[in-house]
């Protein structure tokens, strides 16, 4: 089976092709998937897609007019694609619904403890020479309150990491998990989690009833100082009600892994041209800042897995079977 891999990058192709091993013929696109980029996919059976990867209805039409059969993400996330236009034009949509909820949930604990203890500042001062402790005091972990908004396989993992560290957990979800619970970790309302936590760190999809999710309303009702961490969606979060929350002081520290306009920003060099982005350079400005590019889920075992399951679901489209992962409208 042919099929067009679509924002590639160099790590992309490699986990890939060592997971394929000559199945299918795989075709590398360096571009995003869009209404303009649709015809590389010309000759394809299936396209193959990540986060920044648009598929909305007009996409849909032309490649269903190309003759491909079927969208295989290789990602959680499939709010980019139009469920309902695939299933009328006869597109088959399947994702890769875990990886490597360690790694995430591991890059969400090194951006807390690192802009607690202010790391990123340290490092670049001691590398000019600066062995002043000024400006670098943070706080013990032990014995804080830490809520975690989504408690699903990342979620429940990131819990776990902050029980090992001493602290209490509060949780919160429209369903609950057992094995957060078992943690010892309470269940609350939001109204509570933000109140009580010190640090709140977000691990839920997007969905309509999340976007900005932490807004204004959200923040006023958040204790001053506490500290936020984003590894989930961008959009979780307003990001200029973000900006004067940290002015005002109300949050003591933000680390992110996602931004709600990261799309042509990350996974970007972009080091020789100026950020176009206002919003974006004007939050790299605080020193109680850390921006990471969407890389929580970087790790040699979480890439080997999405190149596996990716594979293992082309397979299946390919033989004409039902597809555990398939996503439906």
């Amino acid at each position: 089976m042919r099929v067009v891999v679509f924002s590639t990058k160099p790590y992309d192709r490699g986990f890939l092709e060592a997971a394929n091993q000559g199945r299918h013929d795989l075709a590398f696109q360096e571009p995003h998937l869009s209404v303009e980029t649709a015809p590389l996919a010309a000759g394809a059976d299936a396209v193959c897609l990540f986060v920044h990867d648009h598929a909305d209805a007009a996409v849909i039409d032309a490649l269903a007019a190309l003759g491909v059969r079927g969208i295989a993400l290789r990602c959680a996330g499939y709010n980019n694609i139009d469920l309902a236009a695939a299933a009328r034009r006869g597109l088959a949509v399947s994702r890769v619904p875990a990886y490597s909820p360690h790694g995430v949930a591991e890059h969400a604990a090194a951006l807390l403890l690192a802009v607690d203890r202010r790391i990123h500042r340290a490092y670049d001062r001691v590398r000019d020479g600066n062995f002043s402790l000024d400006g670098l005091l943070g706080f013990d972990l032990y014995g804080k309150t830490v809520g975690v908004i989504g408690t699903g396989k990342i979620g429940a993992c990131f819990a776990r990491i902050m029980t090992g560290f001493g602290c209490r957990v509060l949780a919160h979800d429209i369903v609950e998990n057992p094995a957060v619970r078992a943690l010892g970790a309470e269940y609350v309302p939001l109204d509570r989690l933000f109140a009580e936590a010190h640090v709140i760190s977000l691990h839920c999809p997007l969905t309509p009833q999340t976007h900005h999710l932490i807004g204004a309303a959200a923040l006023a009702r958040m204790r001053k100082g506490v500290f936020l961490i984003n590894t989930g969606r961008g959009p979780l979060i307003d990001t200029t009600a973000v900006i004067r929350a940290l002015k005002s002081g109300r949050l003591g520290g933000l680390a992110i892994d996602v931004y709600e306009e990261e799309e042509g920003v990350f996974y970007e060099d972009l080091s020789a041209a100026i950020l176009a982005d206002d919003v974006l350079a004007r939050l790299l400005t605080f020193p109680n800042v850390i921006v990471t590019s969407h890389q929580a889920f970087f790790t040699r075992e979480a890439m080997t897995a999405i190149a596996e399951t990716t594979l293992a679901n082309l397979d299946d489209l390919a033989a004409g079977r039902p597809c555990p992962n398939a996503v439906r409208a």
